[in-house]
């Protein structure tokens, strides 16, 4: 039996099965939290309020740090904030919990997989899946929905006619799993537009809720989640969701299954939410007490000490140019394969005991590990990798979060430690083996003339699992300060394939002529396996970049489009970016910080751009982008025959 969807419902959640007994099955879960009071006869009216009004059992429960005497409170989550305001020493636990993952997880049962089954388990159950995408009548601002298509189902028409017979068909296939491009915007369209012609809304097999739409900060960056339709008992993926770009659908449908989230939420979640509900499951399922509130927050510290101690990772920059025969050897999750070698977690350290982070990292890392290396031979686990290597970097930032429940910013700090350390250790044994080193960046080393054992030598005396890249030749750009750029790289692989990093092509923002453009170029570079035949390379390349600027004039205004995310909806200086969000806003766009949009640049001197439908594009202002395109690969044939010699600079 296989649970294929569950949410909260009133006193318990509801579960949707799929096999011999199918169907929606309500269980009743009595939601509670529980409280330690430093000193329990303070408040003892408190208390005894609060028996004289919900069932309150004495309890002793474990957190990561002990087991903690205190009381069991069955009551709404909102009195936990009301006792909190109360009584500011009170610790209080698992008052902020999804009701359906700590039903599921007290139980040891997830969304996706057999009961028997491991959790870990790499298959993936099969469901019925139908794709198909939604046509509007407006892109920027629907109004009206055109037609479905698929590869099974076309329909296109007066807007209730596309309604009933796509609702109709979708009861008649009954699949288990909808992708849809833009869905979040579309369903809920249908379902509004299925109230006002009186036709069943089969996109949910049951009921359905909303997802409120939220804007928050992210690794500095102001982020934007759209609000979204959340149908009950089916599981509908919006194909335009990071989730789904980044992982696709085996990647959603397992973190599913790891966190005790259902997969609609764990496709809208972002990696660092779904790591933190692993935790939180995890914890869970063993019997232990999520705090509501972080009690350890970091404290004002003097300067001396945090030059000593916060010094993120080591970065040894690289002189720009070109090398030939160069080998890149990268740590697997270096910094959760440091927190579990070193049992790193907010009560194991200067004890010894083991911890709980690394207790329940180590699994994630150890199936991380073994998808890395299994995926060239299995495409199909490669979303599964993905998803894991999301994951696994957030939890080391999840360390350092202010509001982590199992956060330290004390194991923050040793984790960039060790893996300073680690990497000079990985610098030296490479240098010792006669190889010479070019660039290091935290969790990778880039070394020339290597033997064949390096990466098994510095696997055994760190401890760390490593894969080994090897390039026939290796390019990086310089700055605009002339120094190297760490993160802007490429390179050909012994097995053909260019390596791309930081370049215009990798780049969301870049439209979509320059980035075809730049691929063209890059992939005439796949020609040279040396560096003198990467020299006698120029002429081609200068050829295939005059071909894209006489066709610029005459190309598709639409290839032209540049995506950016803005982190304001309001300028006091005129800007591209302000022009757009003004245009945007005169075709009744709402707009909040986080959101990306689209716009082409018709002249770049007045601040004019076009949102839609574009009829020209400033050819100046794109020519230089072209050529921004071109000399980040023109780079590598010019400076072929002349390499650098001097030692890359630590920063």
């Amino acid at each position: 039996m296989l649970i294929l969807d569950v949410y909260p419902a009133r006193k318990g959640v509801n579960l949707w099965l799929k096999g011999k007994k199918a169907g929606k099955r309500h269980i009743r879960h009595e939601s509670s939290f529980l409280i330690h009071f430093p000193d329990r006869h303070r408040y003892s009216d408190l208390i005894e309020g609060l028996e004289t009004r919900y069932r309150v059992e004495e309890t002793a429960f474990r957190t990561i740090f002990g087991k903690k005497d205190g009381y069991r409170v069955f009551a709404p989550r909102k009195i936990a904030r009301m006792i909190e305001a109360q009584a500011p020493e009170a610790e209080i636990y698992n008052a902020d919990i999804r009701r359906e993952m700590e039903y599921l997880a007290e139980r040891g049962l997830s969304c996706l997989f057999e009961p028997f089954q491991d959790r870990f388990d790499l298959r993936i159950p099969e469901l019925k899946v139908f794709e198909c995408k939604v046509g509007f009548d407006d892109s920027l601002n629907p109004s009206r929905i055109t037609s479905i298509e698929s590869r099974q189902y076309s329909v296109g028409g007066r807007e209730k006619t596309v309604i009933e017979e796509f609702m109709s068909f979708i009861d008649s296939l009954n699949p288990d799993i909808i992708l849809m491009e833009n869905a979040d915007v579309a369903a809920r369209m249908m379902f509004e537009r299925c109230k006002e012609y009186g036709v069943d809304f089969t996109l949910s097999r049951g009921k359905f809720r909303f997802l409120e739409e939220n804007t928050y900060y992210s690794y500095g960056a102001v982020k934007h989640r759209r609000s979204a339709l959340i149908p009950e008992g089916r599981i509908l993926i919006d194909t335009t969701s990071f989730a789904f770009r980044e992982y696709g659908l085996n990647g959603i449908l397992f973190t599913s299954r790891l966190t005790g989230l259902s997969a609609n939420l764990a496709s809208r979640f972002t990696p660092g939410t779904l790591i933190s509900s692993y935790e939180v499951y995890e914890a869970l399922r063993r019997g232990i007490a999520v705090p509501f509130r972080k009690r350890d927050a970091e404290k004002p510290r003097r300067i001396e000490e945090l030059r000593k101690n916060d010094k993120g990772g080591l970065i040894l920059q690289p002189e720009p140019g070109v090398y030939d025969k160069v080998s890149q050897i990268d740590f697997t999750s270096m910094y959760p394969a440091i927190i579990v070698k070193y049992n790193l977690s907010p009560e194991s350290i200067g004890n010894g005991k083991r911890g709980f982070l690394s207790t329940i990292l180590e699994p994630l890392l150890n199936l991380r590990i073994r998808t890395k290396r299994m995926k060239k031979m299995k495409p199909e686990v490669s979303g599964i990798d993905t998803a894991l290597k999301w994951m696994l970097v957030t939890c080391f930032g999840y360390t350092g979060f202010r509001n982590a429940k199992f956060g330290s910013i004390t194991v923050h700090e040793r984790i960039t430690g060790i893996g300073r350390e680690i990497l000079l250790k990985s610098i030296r044994i490479a240098e010792e083996c006669g190889a010479e080193v070019i660039h290091a960046m935290v969790d990778s080393i880039f070394v020339r003339n290597s033997n064949g054992s390096l990466r098994e030598r510095i696997e055994k005396e760190t401890g760390l699992y490593a894969e080994e890249d090897r390039y026939h030749w290796v390019v990086f750009l310089p700055k605009k300060d002339g120094f190297g750029a760490p993160a802007r790289y490429y390179g050909l692989l012994e097995n053909g394939e260019i390596k791309l990093r930081g370049v215009m092509a990798r780049r969301r923002d870049t439209p979509e002529f320059i980035r075809r453009a730049q691929l063209e170029m890059f992939d005439l570079l796949r020609k040279a396996r040396t560096l003198e035949e990467l020299n006698e390379l120029e002429n081609d390349l200068k050829a295939v970049y005059r071909r894209y600027l006489l066709a610029m004039k005459h190309a598709d205004p639409e290839e032209f489009f540049i995506r950016k995310r803005i982190n304001r909806t309001s300028y006091s200086k005129n800007s591209i970016e302000a022009s757009a969000v003004k245009e945007l806003k005169r075709h009744g766009v709402k707009l909040s910080p986080g959101m990306e949009i689209e716009y082409v640049v018709v002249d770049f001197g007045k601040k004019m751009v076009s949102v839609r439908n574009p009829e020209s594009v400033d050819v100046e202002y794109y020519r230089k982008l072209l050529e921004k395109a071109y000399e980040e690969v023109a780079f590598a044939v010019r400076s072929a025959l002349s390499s650098p010699s001097e030692t890359p600079q630590e920063s």
